[in-house]
């Protein structure tokens, strides 16, 4: 029961963090680029990964952590795979309206259940499903405005959508595979991440907003905001693989919802964004089906836990009957030995 307690606080503790810093990046990013007019975002994310590197090893060489050696090509190929992922999503919001990159997001955790199933032969039961549609229709209504479709943009999208999910799942299977923690696992891969945005990351921007990372004028406060921005972001870096790493993909992608409602809400309290009925309504049904799936995955885990604990119980009461026994015959063997020393 210890551990199981302890487990949940891990879980409860990763979530939190999880939360706090995406909706901090997200605000601080917000500023960043409406209001100070810095747009370059794929570049800006590979100084996000260079900073977490960095960070991690210094924490590394000051034994906070332990590194593990994960097979090269294996740690490469994810790397370079969610580094991929990240700048498709870029071009994906570049290239299609919000309300079609919002679709985009919301496609995620449908596509990540069928992987799931299909690949990780992983069951769903109704009620989850049902708790997830629920959050997908709730999450529509409030951040769906319009929907522009074209074929450039949906080829970006549909690549968005197969290597985030893949790289997501990944993230799960690699660290109870290959028995990593978060923490290994973020720094072994974090440099071929930020390798390959910060080559295709310029590249990148200077097609989404004509302009060039290179001439922009960076004056003391975009640097300031750049470096608190950095400084979040291995915040978010290291509670994404935590949680992907503690709970499942499909979880992790409940939770980027769950934020995605809050940015809503703090964007009209404290940045006067506009906010309508619909709004109010899309989050109100988003956060009642975030609420059936956490509870559904309680109740789950609970029904599981409850069925593996007979089975303990049953070997514990096989080895108690047996040590009984054999303290039996210890008393039985010891009165014939004194009788045995009585005789001599």
């Amino acid at each position: 029961m210890g551990e199981m307690s302890s487990f949940q606080m891990g879980v409860v503790g990763a979530l939190f963090l999880s939360v706090a810093s995406s909706v901090s990046i997200v605000i601080c990013n917000k500023a960043l680029m409406s209001n100070l007019g810095f747009p370059f975002a794929t570049t800006l994310t590979s100084w996000h990964l260079i900073v977490t590197f960095c960070t991690l090893h210094v924490a590394q060489r000051l034994n906070l952590f332990v590194s593990k050696s994960i097979d090269m090509k294996t740690v490469m190929l994810f790397g370079i795979l969610n580094g991929i992922s990240i700048g498709f999503l870029n071009l994906s919001l570049g290239f299609n309206s919000i309300g079609f990159y919002q679709m985009t997001k919301l496609a995620i955790i449908p596509f990540t259940v069928l992987l799931e199933t299909i690949f990780l032969k992983k069951q769903f039961s109704q009620k989850i499903k049902f708790s997830l549609f629920l959050l997908l229709v709730g999450v529509g209504i409030a951040s769906i405005t319009d929907l522009q479709l074209n074929l450039v943009g949906s080829i970006l999208s549909l690549l968005a959508i197969i290597t985030t999910c893949v790289g997501q799942i990944l993230t799960n299977t690699i660290q109870k595979k290959l028995n990593v923690s978060s923490t290994q696992l973020l720094y072994q891969s974090a440099p071929f991440q930020a390798a390959i945005l910060f080559v295709s990351g310029p590249v990148v921007d200077q097609l989404l907003t004509k302009q060039s990372v290179f001439a922009h004028k960076y004056s003391p406060v975009v640097l300031a905001f750049i470096i608190l921005s950095c400084l979040i972001a291995v915040s978010v870096n290291f509670s994404t693989f935590l949680v992907i790493g503690k709970t499942s993909p499909v979880t992790y992608q409940v939770l980027g919802h769950l934020k995605t409602c809050l940015v809503l809400g703090f964007g009209y309290t404290l940045l006067h964004d506009p906010f309508t009925g619909r709004n109010i309504l899309g989050i109100l049904v988003a956060v009642f089906g975030m609420g059936l799936y956490s509870y559904f995955c309680a109740e789950e885990n609970k029904k599981k836990h409850s069925g593996d604990l007979p089975l303990s119980s049953q070997v514990k009461e096989k080895d108690s009957s047996a040590l009984l026994a054999g303290n039996q015959d210890e008393e039985n063997h010891e009165p014939r030995k004194s009788s045995k020393e009585s005789n001599i």
